[in-house]
């Protein structure tokens, strides 16, 4: 697939430093290869964090023998007429989705750094008084090696073995397909499950939101739309973020 080659517009001047994740000393003792086959489980780790102040311009794009630091201007901004609230750093524990298990937090050992922000989004010219519409948590994974083709060889077997998962105690359904023209390689899962008001009762409606997810050379970001108070995410303004998303991983790369 396609590489987008655009460079984002602006960039801000706060950077996320991670000191990069070595052998076991980072992740859980349940990961003991440097790659987990691709018809295994996935491991139930995700990769711990370290913030620290950093030179702002200029940041080393990822390699294997240096400190790897991700920046706020690699993570997707949205437009004005989106945006409800500034972004923020999310732990990535917390940003990531859940579905059966722990699918989208296995990177093995060949993980180098990962950060996340939340962007919370609007409808377009909604009034400022209106209620938020949904909040995107992006996560990136910078890897070594083959590692981000690995991630998603392993995630893409993990889904597939999870077409239904418990959604706050509700049924819910899981949806995979190719997102064509995305990265390098994507995926898109859309969720459906039965909605429930804020007092747990059933609406007798069904509310959906999506998780999409793109390599992009040695890096993978998952975006994780999620509907304002359990309801419906927003399948357009997603689309839209993940593509502005993917644009500026390329772009922090090189």
């Amino acid at each position: 697939m396609s590489r987008f080659r655009s460079i984002p517009t602006t960039r801000t001047s706060s950077v996320l430093a991670l000191i990069p994740l070595l052998g076991g000393v980072a992740l859980a003792a349940a990961c003991t290869s440097t790659e987990d086959p691709p018809d295994s489980t996935p491991s139930m780790a995700a990769p711990t964090i370290t913030s620290a102040s950093a030179n702002p311009t200029d940041a080393p794009a990822p390699s294997a023998s240096t400190p790897v630091t991700i920046p706020t201007s690699a993570f997707v901004e949205l437009p004005t007429e989106l945006q409800k609230s500034p972004r923020r750093t999310t732990p990535v524990e917390e940003a990531l989705p859940k579905l059966c298990g722990n699918e989208f937090g296995t990177g093995g050992r060949q993980v180098t750094a990962s950060a996340a922000m939340t962007v919370t989004y609007q409808k377009a010219g909604a009034p400022t008084s209106n209620t938020p519409q949904g909040m995107i948590h992006q996560v990136i994974f910078t890897f070594d090696g083959d590692g981000a083709s690995a991630y998603m060889s392993r995630l893409r077997t993990a889904v597939q073995a999870c077409p239904s998962y418990d959604h706050s105690g509700s049924p819910g359904t899981v949806k995979n397909e190719a997102l064509p023209g995305v990265g390098d390689e994507a995926l898109l899962l859309t969720r459906t499950w039965a909605e429930t008001n804020l007092n747990g009762d059933r609406t007798g409606r069904t509310a959906t939101s999506q998780i999409a997810v793109a390599r992009v050379d040695k890096a993978v970001t998952v975006f994780n739309d999620q509907g304002w108070e359990g309801t419906s995410g927003n399948p357009t303004t997603l689309d839209r973020v993940v593509r502005d998303g993917v644009r500026t991983v390329d772009a922090w790369q090189r």
